[in-house]
């Protein structure tokens, strides 16, 4: 496995990634970061698949700020990330974690989680 500081900084990369409108608007994009058994509860309460939701939902628009990223290794194959968003459309915090596997020498999000909460201090 690769040193803890660049699998943070590759991991925390793929994860901004995932804020940015053109990719969420992508299922190429999508599809090449998330593996193809991903799930998400949302913070919304639903729970998407990516093999029934990925194309036919269309992810909003975000403008989100993403802190306190930390990872916590599982495994050599599988990593759990867990991170802080604040979302300035809606003025909404939560706490997320996603857990990523290395799928055939890429990494790829399995599962995401997100959960409402109030600011950290």
């Amino acid at each position: 496995m690769v040193d803890k500081s660049s699998l943070k900084e590759l991991l925390l990369e793929l994860e901004e990634k995932l804020l940015k409108p053109e990719i969420r608007a992508s299922k190429d994009e999508l599809t090449n970061i998330l593996s193809e058994d991903f799930f998400e509860f949302g913070s919304s309460g639903k729970v998407l698949y990516k093999n029934e939701s990925i194309g036919e939902v269309n992810l909003s628009t975000v403008c989100m700020k993403l802190s306190d990223f930390e990872i916590h290794p599982l495994s050599e194959e599988i990593v759990l990330t867990t991170y802080r968003i604040y979302n300035e459309l809606n003025k909404q915090h939560s706490l997320r974690s996603s857990i990523w596997k290395l799928i055939d020498g890429t990494w790829k999000m399995h599962f995401h989680q997100g959960t409402l909460t109030t600011p950290s201090h």
